[in-house]
């Protein structure tokens, strides 16, 4: 009666679930990889953002590259805003997905050397080939606080270094490209600034990054391995209904007719 399972439909439906087995578990295990790194990374930001600032010098130095470790650590620094050499960069996001313009700018701390801060986002108020009209940083000396972060880069953030843009207009923020535009020592990096907080017409401070979301890997995996219990369960309904319509052909056909009694 399972002869059937040798005939090549069923040897390939067969070797198809056999494939599908293992393969779903592995990719349930993808998934929970992916979960267990959103849930360690959710930690490390939390660990970052609840910290208390320490001076920047002491976790960036010029030419330094940030690591994981050390992005979103609250950093302080004392010194001056340089808004003559004030940039922008293009086409950056609110809260509210409307374009604009992130603000960046100079601050020299008391040593001379530079502390890139992007002091947040302004509306793209005017034509994008004339610099933006940016709400004034805070003259005089003053502390500033912030969130550390890494240099920006096309590969990270799949935005396209593009070059020839109006003058003081940038696509990414990269410590070492202002050096080089500068001529000074900057120090590796840049901060999200988060106090002092703003006042009156300011640039609308970046929110904090999102950690309270662990996404649907968990649920992701789950689901993979539920598939991979109901292959197996799936070849075993399907061969018991072969049988039982193979049974119910073999018992509706006709009766073989008696052959003629010989003389």
């Amino acid at each position: 009666m399972y002869r059937f399972l040798l005939t090549r439909q069923w040897v390939i439906l067969t070797l198809i679930g056999l494939v599908l087995i293992p393969t779903m578990i592995e990719l349930g295990f993808w998934q929970l990889h992916r979960h267990e790194h959103r849930v360690a990374q959710n930690a490390e930001i939390s660990k970052a953002l609840d910290a208390e600032p320490v001076p920047a010098e002491q976790l960036t130095s010029p030419g330094h590259s940030i690591e994981d470790s050390e992005r979103y650590r609250r950093v302080s620094a004392h010194g001056t805003y340089d808004t003559k050499d004030e940039v922008v960069v293009r086409r950056r996001t609110n809260s509210d997905e409307e374009i604009g313009f992130h603000v960046l700018t100079p601050f020299v701390l008391d040593n001379g050397k530079v502390l890139l801060v992007n002091r947040g986002w302004i509306p793209a108020n005017g034509p994008q080939t004339e610099f933006p009209k940016a709400p004034a940083a805070p003259k005089g000396k003053i502390t500033v606080t912030g969130r550390l972060m890494a240099d920006e880069t096309s590969a990270q953030s799949g935005i396209k270094d593009v070059q020839g843009l109006p003058d003081r207009q940038i696509m990414l923020i990269s410590s070492g490209q202002q050096a080089h535009s500068l001529g000074k020592e900057v120090l590796g990096g840049y901060v999200e600034l988060t106090a002092p907080e703003p006042a009156g017409d300011s640039p609308q401070l970046i929110g904090e990054p999102e950690h309270g979301d662990i996404g649907p890997h968990m649920a992701y995996a789950v689901q993979w391995w539920l598939f991979c219990t109901g292959v197996p369960i799936g070849w075993v309904v399907l061969v018991r209904r072969e049988v039982r319509d193979r049974r119910a052909a073999a018992a509706e056909a006709p009766a073989p007719e008696a052959a003629p009694a010989s003389v």
